[in-house]
């Protein structure tokens, strides 16, 4: 079934490949979205998709790439996004 899940990621996330590492680990699980830095030195990522395929997504997430220190995410489950996006970007 296809849900959104929007998630902020704390830690050392700015600067360290974070958002590179999560398109990456989202383009290969097929899931469409973005992700982007917030001016309070977190991450965002929104992501559409089967729900499975977020919960590898988020786990993922959690690790990040090896420069980064995940402290705590905030994940919020939501109905799926409408709209032509089939791909996941970088902002």
């Amino acid at each position: 079934m296809d849900v959104s899940v929007h998630i902020i990621v704390e830690g050392l996330v700015q600067g360290v490949g974070y958002r590179w590492y999560a398109a990456r680990r989202a383009e290969a699980l097929g899931v469409r979205g973005y992700t982007r830095n917030l001016y309070d030195g977190t991450v965002e990522v929104h992501a559409s998709g089967d729900r499975s395929l977020l919960e590898e997504l988020i786990r993922d997430l959690k690790i990040g790439p090896r420069s980064a220190h995940v402290t705590d995410m905030k994940i919020e489950w939501d109905a799926p996004e409408k709209g032509p996006g089939s791909q996941f970007e970088i902002r």
